[in-house]
C-alpha cells in the first residue's frame, strides 16, 4: 500500500500496489501494520456499503463528535465518486479546509479519513457503490454535520448535485 499525504494532516490517499500476472492482480486493500507506519493506529470495528441509483447523489457532510470519534477507510467499488473531507478539529491549523479526490472502481484509490473530519461524496456515475470501514460504531447521538454547500467552506463540486437528503440539506452553516 502506498500512502500519499493530503494537505490536511493525518488524511491520506491510499493507493494499492498490485501484483499482476496473466490471471489478473492481487493487492492489499487493508493492512493494520502498513497503516501504523503512517501513524494511523485505528481498530476498524464496522464495515458499511452505500449504493446510489443516480449520478448527482450527494451523501454528507457527516462526522461523529469527540465522544465517539470515527476514522474511515473508504473506497469506491463500482462506478465513480468525488470524495470530500473537511477538517473539523478545533485546534487544527487547517480547520474548515477541505480536500477532494475522485475515487473510482478503476483507479482503486481509497481515502483514510481521520476522526473529527466531516466526510461526503458525490456520485459521478449511476450505480456508484462505496465500501468503507469505521473505527467506531455509528452512535446517533454524536452525529454532527455541515451543509454540503456551506459558503464558509466553499467546496467546488465537479458535477451538479441533484439529490440530497433533507437531513444533509438542513445542516447548519459553520461559524467562522
Amino acid at each position: 500500500m502506498k500512502f500519499i499525504e493530503t494537505p490536511l494532516k493525518g488524511a491520506y490517499v491510499v493507493e494499492q500496489e498490485p501484483f499482476s500476472d496473466a490471471r489478473g492482480y492481487f493487492a492489499r486493500a487493508y493492512c493494520s501494520d502498513e497503516l501504523a507506519s503512517v501513524g494511523a493506529t485505528y481498530d476498524f470495528v464496522q464495515a458499511n456499503m452505500s449504493g446510489n441509483v443516480s449520478a448527482g447523489t450527494l451523501r454528507g457532510l457527516h462526522y461523529q463528535d469527540e465522544t465517539a470519534p470515527e476514522a474511515k477507510l473508504l473506497r469506491c467499488i463500482n462506478g465513480a465518486i468525488y470524495d470530500v473531507i473537511v477538517d473539523m478539529r478545533p485546534d487544527s491549523k487547517t480547520r474548515y479546509k477541505w480536500f477532494g479526490i475522485e475515487l473510482t472502481a478503476e483507479n482503486r484509490k481509497a481515502i483514510l479519513v481521520p476522526p473529527l473530519f466531516a466526510h461526503a461524496y458525490l456520485s459521478l456515475t449511476d450505480g456508484a457503490e462505496v465500501f468503507y470501514q469505521t473505527s467506531h460504531a455509528y452512535a446517533p447521538g454524536t452525529e454532527r454535520g455541515v451543509r454540503w454547500d456551506d459558503p464558509g467552506i466553499g467546496i467546488k463540486w465537479p458535477a451538479p448535485v441533484t439529490d440530497v437528503s433533507d437531513k444533509d440539506r438542513n445542516w447548519p452553516d459553520i461559524e467562522i
